[in-house]
């Protein structure tokens, strides 16, 4: 009875150290990234392409929002 619980108590305890290192591994990778984004500067001075962009994006959710809302844009 003994040498049948082996196998299994060896698989299961194989397993648990494969989840510890992925979860270590996963949160070293979080924090790396956590770490690139927080020393990445943004832009002060955003070039004109990527203003009109972004006031492009703000018309647009203004427009949905007023869909949302029942309102004729």
């Amino acid at each position: 009875m003994i040498p049948a619980l082996i196998l299994p108590v060896a698989a299961l305890a194989g397993l648990a150290m494969l989840v510890v290192a992925t979860l270590a591994g996963w949160r070293g990778w979080l924090d790396l990234q956590h770490r690139l984004l927080a020393r990445a500067e943004p832009a002060a001075n955003p070039s004109a392409g990527a203003r009109i962009e972004l006031a492009d994006l703000r018309e647009r959710i203004r427009k949905l929002e007023a869909i949302a809302e029942g309102i004729d844009p």
